[in-house]
């Protein structure tokens, strides 16, 4: 009996039987003949002038083999790369290693090699560095101001650049509200926190100039480009592989100093090298996300009709940028108008260099930001105009009537059904019931300490994936590549320049191939993550695994079903139109020519190998190549619901239901879209309740730790309740959208709103994020209270 169609159905993901039965190779499970280990010395100050580096007594010491410094890499590797940045930005340089100064907590000052770690340490300790602290500039609004000490002398300001988004007669919009909200919205700096650290591992093969780095990156193919730039060697000769990588949230779509420093030293001293990052290297050195301070408008009529939106954001970029550092927070100006109907906005961005770690791509990179500040704004709105935050947004919801609909940072909708996703949501949460429920306990004149007190929240978004060449996104997310190659014993093999680091592509595309070459899944390897075997690729992020990357996919595919038809047709002798393609085989159409022969799948793969008897000019083998660029971002959209208890005596806050309504297009594997949403989730409820990088005014980090760096455990986390709703888009043959941000960027308000709403009788209108216990206590008990 036929098992198609695998698409669609929820397959179990083929890759966790090595990982959860602890096969899986990650980078320090690789080991090599001769390896030597780096350590990194990194300066205990956030902006200081290094006088003196003393180095002598490490390279005495047993075990080491050799210890630099960033004036021994300056000209051989130049500056770390990046990507964006904005028009007339100012770009430092970012050495390897600290040259002349550092300027945040963490920066590597000196490398050091040795036989082992024990010895490596142990030679660390007795390097000897002379700092002459400078002022620290740590807060990023004081950054933006003109009397503020200067990181980099040769710019005179700590602004590196501006930009801004304006649609619509702004003025005029706020002359004629009724009523004008304002609220300054704080999106705190976040450690993404991957379960595996970064790590990396060289080596070099000198008699063939053969160059291998093994990498815990997103972006293998990017990163052999960049590195063959820096270290000078030719491309063709450098081989980067990703083996399972543990999580990467945009951490590790990155080129990190460390990247360039290992296979530099790997050739320079004839032998292997590792490097494995320490949790507290991790929190202190890898890029964080968001570090937003927005200050927004929103203009009114007595209605609810929004007339206008008015945001000036400053963004902490840290000290140096990173390779999407600059163009995060254009997204955030880019999506921050939400799925809602404004005619009037202006977003002023101006992004600041501070002395702290770099910002770059987390989660959502720039999206939860964004809608964060929209749902915020659009409960403070209902709260003044004294109405339901649900109905608010009803009104002001861009109806599908309206598609394709231009937003005014010229996104353009296409797909999207923003008013079924929040009735589904609101209906399968029982709002209703819920807000009733709530009047009743506010009526009570006394309630008991024991009891919660009730608060709901909800937020609709929409993110931008999977951008297209014409998108004003990077260039490098718009296209991927795939090659499908059917195997003379009939399984397939699929090469994917995507490069899955959890979103569980090895299983979706080899069920999108199963599909359409009538293959079992488990006869399908796909093969991702290493730049000899996969011709060209891009990457995964920014939810464009298999939006592009399985696109590419199916396309190749297509290619194939068309070769093997033809070579079915032409054994048969009848026409194509003629044949058909079944679970069993080829054979011709009933009443025609051929139609009692059958030919099976193995006899024309068999034919296209031996090409004894192919089409005229027709290639042998059954192997095809694509490039998939597609027409232009695809919206995934939705809305989540939370429902809080809060409670009265410690400001504890636990989320008693938590209901996602999300559009993520056609879906492959409703297993994948469940588990990325989950993971999702459990990320924005860090952001609402828990976690943030904290540093004091002289820039020393006060989280460098997971004891003072607060990831939710799961006794914090609630059982989500997953709804979905489709709506294909049509900038890709699958009509799919990207779901791995999702979760997080729809969590973050909805939680958040929640808490604000069980707060407000006690006249508690905002607070920024995390809303820890404390900073709840201390505000509910502000206040005289009920």
């Amino acid at each position: 009996m036929s098992q198609l169609p695998y698409v669609g159905r929820s397959v179990l993901r083929s890759e966790d039987q090595r990982l959860l039965t602890g096969q899986g190779q990650f980078v320090d499970d690789i080991r090599l003949p001769g390896v030597a280990h780096l350590v990194l010395l990194r300066g205990p100050y956030a902006h200081a002038r290094i006088t003196r580096i003393d180095t002598v007594r490490a390279r005495a010491m047993p075990g080491v083999i050799g210890v630099f410094t960033g004036e021994d890499l300056r000209d051989a590797l130049g500056t770390v790369p990046f990507m964006s940045r904005l028009r007339d930005f100012k770009v430092p340089p970012h050495y390897h290693l600290a040259v002349g100064r550092v300027r945040f907590l963490g920066e590597p000052v000196a490398a050091l090699v040795a036989e082992n770690l024990f010895a490596a340490h142990d030679a660390l300790d007795t390097i000897e560095v002379e700092y002459d602290p400078l002022p620290v500039v740590s807060d990023p609004e004081q950054a933006a101001e003109k009397d503020s000490p200067v990181i980099y002398e040769e710019f005179q300001t700590n602004i590196a650049g501006r930009h801004s988004v304006i649609s619509g007669d702004v003025l005029e919009a706020f002359r004629e509200a009724d009523h004008v909200v304002k609220a300054r919205l704080v999106n705190q700096r976040l450690a993404p926190s991957p379960i595996e650290c970064r790590a990396v591992l060289a080596s070099h093969q000198a008699g063939e100039n053969l160059l291998t780095l093994w990498s815990a990156t997103q972006i293998p193919h990017l990163l052999r480009n960049y590195l063959a730039r820096t270290l000078r060697f030719p491309d063709h000769r450098l081989r980067v592989i990703a083996p399972d990588v543990g999580g990467g949230f945009g951490a590790k779509l990155n080129v990190y100093a460390e990247e360039a420093l290992v296979p530099w030293l790997a050739m320079r001293l004839h032998r292997p090298v590792k490097w494995v990052e320490t949790r507290r290297e991790n929190l202190r050195s890898t890029i964080h996300g968001r570090g937003q301070i927005s200050r927004m408008e929103m203009a009114l009529k007595n209605d609810g009709a929004i007339l206008g939106l008015r945001c000036r954001t400053v963004a902490d970029l840290g000290a140096y940028l990173q390779l999407f550092t600059a163009s995060i927070p254009t997204s955030t100006a880019n999506i921050a108008t939400g799925s809602y109907r404004i005619p009037a906005y202006s977003f002023g961005l101006t992004e600041v260099f501070t002395n702290r770690m770099s910002t770059d791509a987390y989660r959502g990179a720039g999206r939860p930001e964004g809608i964060y500040l929209i749902e915020r704004m659009m409960d403070i709105a209902a709260a003044e105009l004294d109405m339901d935050p649900a109905e608010l947004r009803r009104r002001n919801l861009i109806t599908p009537r309206e598609l394709p609909y231009t937003t005014p940072a010229g996104l353009v909708f296409e797909s999207v059904n923003f008013p079924a996703a929040m009735r589904k949501a609101l209906r399968a949460a029982d709002y209703r019931g819920w807000r009733r429920k709530q009047k009743q306990q506010r009526r009570r004149k006394k309630m008991s300490a024991a009891e919660p007190i009730i608060g709901i929240g909800l937020a609709n978004y929409v993110e931008s994936c999977g951008p297209g060449p014409s998108s004003k996104h990077p260039p490098t997310g718009g296209w991927e590549s795939a090659t499908v190659r059917v195997e003379p014993s009939g399984r397939v093999t699929v090469l994917t320049g995507s490069s899955p680091h959890g979103q569980g592509e090895e299983t979706s595309f080899a069920q999108i191939i199963a599909d359409e070459l009538r293959v079992r899944p488990e006869n399908v390897a796909v093969i991702h993550g290493d730049t000899l075997a996969v011709p060209a690729g891009v990457g995964t992020f920014g939810s464009r695994g298999t939006a592009i990357g399985g696109s590419a996919v199916y396309m190749s595919a297509q290619k194939l079903k068309k070769k093997m038809t033809a070579i079915a047709a032409h054994l048969l002798d009848i026409k194509t139109s003629d044949l058909l393609w079944t679970d069993e085989g080829f054979q011709g159409r009933a009443g025609t020519a051929g139609s009692e022969e059958k030919l099976t799948m193995d006899d024309v793969v068999l034919a296209a190998y031996r090409a004894r008897n192919l089409p005229s000019r027709m290639e042998p083998g059954l192997e095809a190549n694509s490039y998939f660029r597609p027409s232009g971002y695809n919206f995934p959209c939705g809305t989540h619901v939370s429902i809080v208890e809060i409670d009265r005596e410690t400001g504890e806050v636990r989320i008693v239901r938590f209901v996602a309504v999300d559009d993520c297009g056609r879906v492959i594997n409703p297993l994948l879209v469940a588990g990325q949403l989950q993971g999702g989730i459990a990320q924005g409820i860090g952001q609402a309740l828990y976690e943030q990088i904290v540093y004091d005014e002289n820039g020393q980090l006060l989280t460098g730790s997971l004891m003072d760096y607060c990831v939710p455990r799961a006794l914090q986390l609630p059982s989500y309740e997953c709804l979905r709703a489709e709506t294909p888009t049509k900038s890709n043959p699958l009509g799919v959208k990207g779901v791995g941000e999702s979760g997080t960027i729809g969590a973050i308000p909805a939680v958040v709103n929640a808490v604000m709403d069980a707060l407000a009788p006690w006249g508690v209108r905002h607070l920024d994020m995390p809303l820890t216990p404390e900073k709840i206590w201390q505000a509910m008990h502000r206040t005289a209270g009920k």
